[in-house]
């Protein structure tokens, strides 16, 4: 069980896997207000930065999962450099059927609510783990204008238009599952620049590196298009953001 190696070579260099910059991750960090000592839970956690720089920024405690071996042994080394080691811990595993053995105080899943289905299910599967008043963490893209066309919407890797909300309509949905929603960041083009333009480099030397390799001729097909169809639609028709609810 591990993920797709395209992933892990697309995002070789990443520390946060999803059109968040380090400063957005920190302005979230410190928008919550997280008491020292509190317990997290980062289901599809990638390499771990959230809970590692949270972890030395606001002294909490937690666990990440996820699939990816590659992206643990990452974060397994961002813990060590950070010195917060002996707060957080990595499990290998599919996050999709994962609850905490005992109730956290936040729950999150940034970018990856395939884990429940959608975001419905993953509200779901994320309140099993949490303790009464706790606090849940949603990342899930949105439309930031209407996309026109098939193409688009395919493009924004959606199968349909309905697989995203615009925002105000991703707002109310929350609300129609039951909870407040009492923050909120959101990504930038910037943002989402940083997360897809290191990615076209990561593969370009990973192609230097490995012209033989039985991935090349998909990867280099992905340089060739990218750039282009993140400018005309990723960067123009979606946008990304993490919501903070709690419970009504």
């Amino acid at each position: 069980m591990d993920l797709p190696r395209e992933f892990t070579i697309r995002e070789s260099t990443h520390r946060v896997h999803n059109p968040f910059t380090e400063e957005h991750l920190a302005t979230l960090g410190r928008a919550l207000r997280l008491a020292p000592g509190a317990r997290i839970l980062d289901l599809a956690c990638g390499s771990g930065e959230l809970l590692c720089t949270w972890a030395r920024d606001h002294g909490v405690t937690g666990t990440g999962v996820d699939i990816s071996t590659v992206f643990l042994d990452g974060a397994r080394e961002r813990a060590a450099e950070l010195g917060v080691a002996g707060r957080v811990a990595f499990v290998h595993g599919d996050a999709s059927g994962h609850v905490a053995p005992e109730p956290v105080d936040l729950a999150a899943c940034l970018g990856a609510t395939w884990i429940g289905g959608g975001v419905t299910g993953t509200v779901a599967l994320l309140e099993r783990s949490l303790r009464p008043g706790g606090m849940l963490l949603i990342g899930e893209p949105y439309w930031r204008r209407e996309p026109p066309d098939t193409a688009t919407v395919e493009a924004c890797h959606a199968t349909a238009r309905d697989d995203f909300r615009a925002l105000p309509e991703l707002l109310e949905h929350f609300g129609e599952l039951g909870w407040d929603v009492v923050e909120m960041v959101l990504a930038s083009q910037e943002g989402w620049d940083r997360y897809a333009a290191a990615q076209w480099l990561n593969i370009r030397r990973w192609l230097d590196a490995h012209p033989d390799d039985e991935l090349a001729g998909q990867m280099r097909a992905e340089l060739a298009t990218g750039p282009a169809r993140h400018v005309r639609y990723q960067r123009e028709y979606l946008g990304w953001g993490v919501f903070a609810l709690m419970k009504r």
